[in-house]
């Protein structure tokens, strides 16, 4: 059978063998030229059951060629028997039917069985019919020999319109083609090769337009011709017949082909359908309608306002989708994980004037009111690189020149958002037409390297802060304690016992040989001293092994690397051969999240003291002495809002470019958005929002490229059926509001779930983080 490609039934066990590239013989496509240009051909013919198609096709023989009335008897007799298809039934049901069935197969009682006029219970239940496409037609090549024949009898039937042809097919679908071949013995392996000839030809694209819309016999061949011209030969020696070929990842579009076209296209039947889909299949011209100026001030803006306000309430309809939870969950982990890396990453650089809490509460603020408004919902927000050096230099130069480091970033902030306002009412967002496929691939490679080179050195300070007892002897395993001493440095210790094992971040373990010896025997007091009790109450810990964390590096890693490897392998499961077709979406829509619930209950089962998420649980600013509203006068001089906008031009330049080169990337052809993209919008949306991030002192929030692209691909939207070896066509992304703000929500609530996420290790997440860059990476095209 053919659907794309190639079936045969395995002669070691009855059931398909897998999808391969059908291997033709020449002379077997010659012998099919032959048999189009002498057989009995009816095109247009009206016919409504196949006894009237055989009825027709026996009486409409040429003179030379027609047979005896009792011959044509018997032909029709044999051509109306019913067809034995192969089973597709469970290998448990068929062994049933097996055993308790009174004749099978070839069988005289079953063999002799009539054509039915209605199509039976196995085909209507046939799961074959999911993998078939809608407005799919069935063509049935029947090839054979009958010892009454003297010469071959051939026919090419095209029906006027499709009908179901009763039990013929193996799935119940109407057919248009048909193609039949019998003769005498001897010849059923040349029989047989230009059945698989004729059921090729019928397979191909290009064939099947000639075919539709032939009005004689001599457009067929000419088709035939044109697929010949086309047609590859592989010498006889070289290579193996017996090894299938595997049908290729990406097939060439049919435009690509060298055609002959020798027929005035022309409706036909379901021809319009086919032409229709040709056109539409056309590259046009990549200039952008969003993009192109009016020549009116915010004149771009209100045309992004008209385009995506028809949308609006479609963007949360079509979010009512079970692939859209795994999308939230996948994203909110993902901008979680990045809000404490960032929130920390600031911390550092300010000095606690921005922390994780302000991450949180800017991260769910900015995220929500941009989801809301925004003209591409599918970007996420978030700090970015760029932004944080710029916050890094800033807080810098206001220390050496005893400036207030808020006060100075509101006006910069203010101004940035005025630049911001301009850049939309002078329509500036129209530059980004000029960016090339070059420089949207060089930025996206530079984000993506990023998120792998934070995520490996992440793991990498693992091993600072958890060491390796590297120098552990067996032989000194006395030596190995752990006192608390609660006198002042300098003075003889009081030693006080210690649990062993306690981890002390940034020590490397020391050989207990170097050492002098301790005698260290435990308290006498009714209870000893924990780490935490002993450090609380101003003691220090002395021993060798106080800094010894047994197994955590190496188990981090572990969890680091399967968790990228369970990403990367339940994404790729849609295309596996294990299980049914649902199951496999729904594995690969959800991989991220089982890969993360893998992870975490390995470490759970294991217990070691793996460093967990660290989620603030008060709503309090990161740095006492900062209040939550900024004031913009008293503490820098006047001079200073009028110099902000030096250094504000800079992070507007910033600013425009991670945004814009972001929307351009979200907003590819290739992607198939149907709701438009709004560049203006978005950078009013960006803009204003900098106003209130900059009053709150929260951080900066932009585009940040690759969690959007992960965010697309989490929605996806494949074709339902794909035939046998054949992947499923990429329909689109699933545009909507709802993931993203539900995202920014969870985000904001994160606070009070800090109980849950405790408990998630952060190796699991920087493994996460590697799997988001490199699915960037392979987003662009080398």
């Amino acid at each position: 059978r053919w659907i794309k490609f190639e079936e045969k039934v395995e002669d070691s066990a009855e059931r398909w063998s897998t999808p391969h590239v059908p291997v033709l013989r020449l002379h077997s496509l010659f012998q099919l030229r032959t048999c189009l240009q002498k057989g009995t051909m009816l095109l247009d013919l009206d016919a409504s059951s196949f006894k009237e198609i055989i009825d027709k096709a026996l009486s409409g023989q040429p003179e030379e060629a027609e047979l005896q009335p009792e011959l044509r008897e018997r032909l029709a007799a044999l051509l109306l028997r019913q067809p034995r298809h192969q089973p597709t039934k469970p290998l448990l049901r068929c062994l049933i039917e097996l055993g308790l069935s009174p004749c099978r197969g070839r069988a005289k009682g079953c063999s002799e069985a009539q054509l039915s006029e209605r199509p039976l219970k196995e085909q209507l239940r046939n799961r074959l019919k999911k993998k078939v496409p809608p407005g799919a037609e069935a063509a049935h090549v029947a090839v054979g020999e009958a010892e009454f024949l003297e010469k071959p009898f051939t026919a090419f039937i095209r029906l006027r319109r499709a009908v179901v042809l009763g039990s013929l097919a193996e799935v119940a679908l109407p057919s248009r083609f048909l193609f039949i071949l019998l003769g005498p013995q001897a010849k059923v392996q040349g029989y047989h090769e230009v059945g698989r000839a004729m059921a090729t030809l019928l397979a191909d694209e290009l064939f099947q337009r000639v075919a539709r819309q032939a009005e004689h016999r001599e457009d067929l061949v000419t088709g035939m011709e044109a697929f010949l011209d086309e047609l590859t030969v592989l010498p006889p020696g070289k290579w193996d017949p017996s090894i299938q070929i595997p049908p290729p990842s990406c097939l060439p579009s049919p435009h690509r082909r060298t055609t002959v076209h020798p027929l005035d296209w022309q409706s036909h039947g379901n021809g319009d359908m086919a032409a229709s889909g040709d056109r539409t299949g056309l590259r046009k011209s990549c200039s952008r309608a969003e993009l192109e100026r009016t020549g009116r001030l915010f004149g771009g803006l209100l045309r992004d306002i008209r385009r995506k306000a028809p949308w609006y309430g479609s963007d949360f309809s079509d979010a009512l989708h079970p692939q859209c939870l795994s999308a939230v969950l996948y994203i909110y982990l993902a901008t979680v994980t990045n809000a404490i890396t960032f929130g920390g990453m600031l911390g550092d650089a300010t000095g606690n004037m921005q922390g994780v809490l302000e991450s949180f509460l800017g991260t769910a603020f900015a995220g929500s009111v941009f989801c809301l408004f925004s003209g591409q919902p599918l970007t996420i927000l978030s700090s970015t690189g760029p932004v944080l050096v710029f916050e890094r230099l800033l807080f810098s130069f206001s220390q050496d020149h005893s400036l207030d480091y808020l006060e100075f970033r509101l006006w910069i902030g203010l101004w940035v958002a005025f630049f911001g306002v301009v850049l939309v009412a002078t329509e500036a967002s129209h530059l980004v037409r000029y960016f090339t496929r070059f420089t949207e691939e060089g930025f996206c490679a530079l984000i993506s390297l990023i998120f792998i080179y934070d995520s490996l050195k992440k793991m990498l300070s693992l091993a600072d802060a958890f060491p390796i007892n590297w120098h552990y002897r067996l032989d000194n395993i006395t030596s190995y304690s752990c006192v608390c001493n609660l006198s002042s440095p300098g003075t003889a210790p009081a030693p006080r016992w210690v649990g062993e094992g306690q981890r002390e971040p940034k020590v490397s373990m020391c050989d207990p040989s170097s050492l002098p010896a301790l005698s260290l025997q435990p308290p006498s007091t009714p209870a000893g001293l924990s780490r935490t009790q002993c450090l609380d109450q101003g003691g220090h810990l002395l021993g060798t092994s106080c800094q010894y964390v047994p197994d955590v590096t190496l188990i981090s890693f572990l969890l680091f690397g399967g968790t990228f490897l369970s990403c990367t392998a339940l994404k790729r499961f849609r295309s596996s051969r294990y299980f049914p077709v649902g199951v496999r979406k729904l594995v690969s829509d959800f991989a991220i999240i089982l890969a993360i619930l893998a992870s975490c209950a390995v470490d759970a089962t294991l217990g070691l003291e793996t460093p967990k998420l660290l989620v603030p649980s008060e709503l309090k600013p990161t740095n006492p002495a900062r209040g939550w509203i900024v004031s913009p006068f008293g503490a820098n001089p006047w001079w200073v809002c009028l110099a902000s906008a030096v250094p504000a031009v800079l992070v507007t330049i910033l600013i425009f470019m991670d945004q814009q080169i972001t929307a351009v990337i979200l907003n590819r052809r290739e992607y198939k958005l149907q709701k438009g993209a709004g560049f203006h919008l978005d950078l009013l949306c960006v803009s204003l929002l900098m106003v209130v991030t900059s009053v709150t002192g929260l951080p900066w929030y932009v585009s940040a490229t690759v969690i959007s692209l992960a965010h697309m691909e989490s929605l996806r939207k494949e074709s339902a059926t794909s035939a046998p070896g054949e992947h499923p066509e990429f329909l689109g992304i699933r545009e909507q509001r709802l993931t993203g703000l539900a995202v920014f929500v969870l985000t904001g609530v994160s606070v009070f779930m800090a109980p849950i996420l405790k408990h998630i290790p952060m190796p699991v997440l920087y493994g996460v983080f590697l799997h988001m860059g490199v699915a960037a990476l392979n987003s662009i095209q080398v």
